[in-house]
């Protein structure tokens, strides 16, 4: 049975190599470094005592450099454990989970097709090349040499010129007896809603697209008029090409990082990883400078197929943008589409140029030293991230510093893999506490009195050096730890957030206008936590005049959440908080709940600068700086004081609906 080509790739895709050498040989611990999935063993085909038998499964291929074997997944089981090459593919399916082909006609002849729509993509890419030299192609030879390129690259690269004309293309495939149907397939010509079909590519440079197998499958074409519809322009989708899922110079990058010891090679420039520019011609300029590794995606942004294929090459490519606004929109969009597919050692970095320029311009005068330089200086995607959100404004309110907080958790909610969302969830965490910690500056010439450094290091003063303060305070007052913002933290379910859950759970019509901020709000409560989620969930599946309270509560009682719902109920009812049962009129319920989560941020805002206050005084007693001591001192019974204030606030919340008289039914609790 003849197996396609495309099968064989799917399942050898879906197969680590490794997996398949595994049940072979013993990995050698030292030199194996398995979150690259760089493998060394001895080898299996050979006597020997020192592991010179290499697999990759980035490439898919071993290779033992004592006696010289190599070759794929198949090769592997034909020539080691002598199976036949259909009892291989049979082999790797399995593994794979892919059920095997039946034979089929249609199949059959549907490739044997494509096997012939290649040929004739190969046919006008030779015209292409031919007309290129001809006096029809002196302008646009006259602009490649004028953008630096050489011969050779214009050879290695295959470029070409599409006549200014409705029929040369096609006439000469028609010479070479290539059919009107054939031509049409390759998505060469134009021929829908038209009368009498005409080349696609007229008076335009020409690159031919090639497949993982090195195949022309597509062309992208340059206009050389100022007045043509689209600088650019790309075959149609066609049986042999389907734009999201190509990268422009994928084998050539691919077989650039695949050359003896390139693999282990740090230098991203060089061969260590994949670098994603934004056009032909930046791949092509780079590849003239010497760096070979750079692919790009095809005139649009960058799809999920394609960071697929990135992903596929390297764990971490580096991807290239212009530093000018479209540049950095971009890169936004290519962060945020990474994001949720991130996996232990998979991710991206960003590379952004000097604001007007592209590789190019970098490379044309100057060779690949000033590109190098900017790839030395890509930035890991948490970084990315950060640097996008602090750059969005001032937060010098807490409100401000709260929103920044909220952006950012959103952001990686999105990360599918758990451990990875949680290492994320820290780095937010670490940089948030860096971000907003208070710098005491040295307003007296830094020479009598103690302070933090740039670093947030405590820096003794000279009248200090060398003396004991004073005994550090109890880090936190009694009456402190016993408030309601401090202590509702370690109680399961807090007055305040039981308050806050149940009126937007009576009245889930508030989720129609606020449906971000309600999202965004955090619970103490782990039990509240789980419910928030599945109401959110619930709120999510239904139109917005559907989102009724009995909609939700059946829904939330069905996931089990009915006797936490009832216990809410009653706490709030015990306390006559009225505004948060489902009897509260609407305006009683919104104005309920804007004041309960008021106080629900300033609690939070309570806690955290308790937190920071406590390690303040710790250092400060460590570094024996007494006037600190005092100073802090006086911020925490501040925090104090104002802890007790929220909690005499609260109380003004209850019975507000019945002193308004909207609420339905009050005389009957």
């Amino acid at each position: 049975m003849r197996f396609s080509n495309t099968f064989l790739d799917d399942i050898r895709d879906r197969v680590p190599i490794s997996n398949v050498i595994a049940r072979r040989v013993s990995w050698d611990k030292r030199k194996t470094n398995v979150s690259r999935g760089d493998y060394w063993a001895c080898c299996p085909f050979h006597g020997e005592k020192s592991p010179s038998f290499h697999c990759e499964d980035r490439k898919g291929r071993y290779h033992c450099f004592g006696c010289g074997v190599t070759g794929d997944h198949f090769r592997f089981l034909t020539e080691l454990e002598g199976l036949s090459f259909p009892e291989a593919v049979q082999q790797i399916a399995d593994m794979a989970g892919v059920p095997m082909p039946l034979a089929d006609p249609v199949m059959e002849k549907r490739e044997k097709e494509r096997g012939s729509l290649i040929d004739v993509m190969e046919m006008a890419t030779q015209f292409f090349q031919d007309q290129l030299q001809t006096a029809n192609g002196a302008r646009a030879r006259a602009y490649l040499r004028d953008r630096g390129l050489t011969g050779r690259t214009i050879e290695t690269f295959r470029l070409g010129y599409a006549p200014d004309s409705r029929n040369a293309l096609k006439e000469f495939l028609a010479g070479k007896g290539v059919s009107k149907d054939q031509i049409e397939a390759c998505g060469l010509v134009v021929h829908e809603n038209v009368p009498v079909s005409y080349d696609r590519f007229r008076d335009r440079i020409m690159f031919p697209i090639l497949s993982s197998r090195e195949k022309v499958i597509a062309f992208g074409g340059r206009a050389m008029s100022a007045d043509a519809p689209a600088k650019y322009l790309n075959s149609n989708e066609t049986e042999l090409f389907h734009k999201g899922n190509v990268l422009y110079n994928f084998a050539r990058a691919r077989r650039a990082i695949q050359g003896p010891g390139r693999g282990d090679s740090q230098d991203d420039n060089a061969t260590g990883t994949i670098i994603a520019v934004e056009g032909y011609m930046d791949v092509i300029a780079l590849h003239q400078a010497g760096i070979e590794n750079a692919v790009a995606p095809l005139g649009t942004a960058l799809t999920e197929n394609q960071l697929e294929l990135l992903w596929k090459m390297v764990p971490q490519p580096v991807l290239c943008f212009d530093g000018d606004g479209a540049g950095i929109r971009a890169a936004n969009r290519a962060a945020e589409l990474a994001l949720p597919h991130l996996k232990p050692g998979r991710s991206v970095r960003f590379a952004l140029l000097p604001d007007g320029k592209d590789p190019d311009d970098l490379v044309r005068d100057d060779g690949r030293a000033p590109f190098d330089k900017v790839m030395s200086q890509a930035k890991p995607l948490s970084e990315m991230l950060w640097s996008r959100e602090i750059n969005t404004g001032k937060f010098d309110t807490p409100e401000a510093r709260a929103e920044l907080e909220a952006r950012l958790k959103q952001l990686v909610a999105v990360i599918a893999d758990e451990n990875v969302r949680r290492h994320y969830q820290q780095d937010i965490r670490d940089r948030l506490n860096a971000f907003f910690q208070p710098q005491f500056q040295n307003r007296n010439n830094g020479d009598r009195r103690g302070g933090f450094n740039g670093n947030g290091n405590y820096r003794a003063g000279r009248d200090n050096a060398g003396k004991a303060g004073p005994k550090s305070p109890s880090v936190i007052s009694e009456r402190l730890a016993r408030s309601g913002p401090v202590r509702g933290h370690q109680n399961n379910t807090a007055l305040r957030e039981s308050v806050l859950a149940l009126t937007v759970v009576n009245h889930p019509s508030l989720m129609i206008d606020d449906y971000d901020e309600i999202a965004a709000i955090e619970y103490d409560s782990r039990e509240l936590q789980r419910l928030w989620s599945a109401m959110l969930g619930a709120a999510a599946a239904v139109a917005g005049p559907h989102l009724t309270r009995e909609y939700l509560t059946e829904r939330l009682e069905f996931e089990g959440f009915g006797p936490l719902i009832k216990s809410l109920d009653q706490q709030v009812r015990n306390a006559r908080l009225w505004i948060a049962t489902e009897e509260a009129a609407m305006e009683d319920a919104r104005e309920g709940y804007r004041q309960a989560l008021a106080s629900h941020k300033r609690a939070k805002a309570l806690r955290r600068q308790k937190i920071e206050l406590e390690r303040e005084i710790a250092l400060a007693t460590e570094a024996g700086d007494g006037e600190a001591i005092v100073q802090l001192m006086r911020a925490q019974q501040e925090v104090h004081f104002e802890g007790v204030r929220l909690e005499n606030q609260e109380a003004i919340i209850d019975g507000f609906g019945v002193l308004s008289g909207r609420v339905k039914g009050a005389a009957n609790h």
